[in-house]
């Protein structure tokens, strides 16, 4: 399975245990500071190379000591960064996330060199040659760049997901409308749903995707699980029962698990599940990258750990 991860790109700069900000020039001791290669994109792609897809990275990022690392990190981790291209008057995409000690993090973000990737940017050749696309953070490249990039992965017989950054109440329908028809898979969570769709009710929201053309929503519901709603129906998905260390990357752990699944054939369902094992193995420690695992090892956890109640 060759994958393009193409989108936001990110270096998270991650603080644990943090209760509070020190007032004033104070300080406080922690007990683990990570840096870690993290997105909609950068982050799916860490959890597609453990699970053994051939994982593309694509995106704007800067020509700055950030971007430096975040290149390394994501080589480290098995990724072709060949179509990451560098900005020299933008900076890198990074984020600095106090980790609360119920694994809660609110986030300091620079938007970065994110927002000013464009069709020329695009490996289309690479694209056309891959067996799947995963568009990280559609809204931040504009509507119009990523149909286009999402059509043309459609004419050339690649299946197609989509995943989006903004929080819901920044969210619009007519951000993503027109790329809807050109999405297999669209994975967003709960939040998101509501605020791009307008409804108030998350399966009408999930619906309202579909009938525009998504082939197919599953929708992250944080500790439970997901939704996955299809043409054929509705079904909820639990997450598995775990001690949480940092829920950071675990939507962008769901989305690869469930790629990689559909990849292999899987069903739907099963595929969620293999998102759901992804994502709690990514939450069992610091940040979008954390957890020695494979596919087998996924599936083993998969088939030897209670589903929370």
């Amino acid at each position: 399975m060759k994958v393009v991860t193409l989108g936001v790109h990110v270096l998270d700069v991650l603080v644990r245990p943090v209760e509070a900000i020190p007032e004033g020039q104070g300080a406080t001791l922690v007990e683990d500071i990570r840096m870690t290669a993290a997105g909609t994109a950068g982050g799916t792609a860490l959890t597609l190379a453990k699970l053994g897809a051939s994982v593309h990275s694509a995106g704007a990022i800067g020509s700055d000591p950030t971007g430096d690392l975040l290149v390394q990190l994501l080589g480290a981790a098995g990724i072709d960064t060949t179509h990451l291209v560098r900005r020299t008057d933008t900076a890198t995409s990074a984020s600095v996330l106090p980790i609360r000690p119920n694994g809660d993090r609110p986030s300091l973000h620079l938007l970065g060199a994110n927002i000013t990737y464009g069709p020329e940017d695009v490996p289309w050749e690479t694209i056309a040659d891959a067996t799947h696309l995963h568009l990280g953070g559609p809204e931040l490249i504009g509507v119009d760049t990523a149909t286009r990039i999402l059509s043309y992965a459609r004419e050339h017989g690649v299946t197609t997901s989509v995943d989006l950054l903004a929080p819901g109440v920044l969210g619009g329908f007519e951000q993503i409308e027109s790329a809807l028809p050109y999405i297999d898979h669209m994975l967003p969570n709960d939040d998101q749903v509501i605020g791009f769709t307008g409804e108030t009710d998350l399966v009408a929201g999930a619906r309202k995707l579909l009938a525009a053309g998504a082939g197919l929503v599953a929708v992250t519901l944080g500790g439970e699980g997901a939704l996955l709603v299809t043409p054929d129906g509705t079904r909820k998905v639990p997450a598995f029962a775990i001690d949480v260390v940092d829920t950071t990357g675990c939507g962008d752990a769901f989305s690869a698990g469930f790629v990689r699944g559909m990849g292999l054939g899987r069903t739907p369902y099963d595929s969620a599940v293999l998102g759901c094992a992804a994502a709690a193995l990514v939450a069992q420690g610091l940040g979008s990258d954390h957890g020695d695992f494979d596919l087998a090892g996924a599936d083993e956890f998969a088939a030897t750990h209670e589903p929370r109640t």
